[in-house]
């Protein structure tokens, strides 16, 4: 698989125009619950599910392009979406859905010649959906 048309929505706003990396991770906390009957292997259980949308953006501060769109959002919690390809959802491209909090935005990012870009982490916040119809 390649990627070569991700799909990228905060907040309803089909921000695909500037995304120029995407990644949705989840995890789940390991919780040790050994005892002495685990006869010194150690043993776990899941915990607390999270998850983060890691995101980078070709940074535009035009009159309503991504800056515009992304500075109001800060300190808000959000929608999101993600697919691995534009077209519609399906088996071969399942989406990623939840919410996230807009914690930081980078308005100015780069060093002398770069391309103006913005890197981002959130976090989400609750349960993160994946979804095949």
């Amino acid at each position: 698989m390649v990627l070569l048309a991700q799909f990228l929505s905060l907040n309803s706003n089909d921000l695909t125009d500037y995304l120029r990396k995407c990644e949705v991770t989840v995890e789940v906390e390991d919780k040790d619950v050994t005892t002495y009957a685990s006869l010194g292997w150690k043993e776990v259980l899941g915990g607390l599910k999270s998850g983060e949308l890691g995101i980078e953006f070709l940074q535009d501060v035009a009159t309503s392009e991504i800056d515009s769109i992304m500075w109001p959002l800060l300190g808000t919690v959000v929608p999101f979406v993600v697919r691995a390809d534009q077209s519609a959802v399906g088996a071969s491209n399942p989406q990623y859905s939840g919410n996230v909090l807009i914690k930081s935005w980078n308005p100015i990012e780069g060093s002398v010649g770069d391309e103006a870009s913005v890197s981002v982490t959130y976090p989400t916040s609750g349960a993160v959906a994946r979804a095949t119809a």
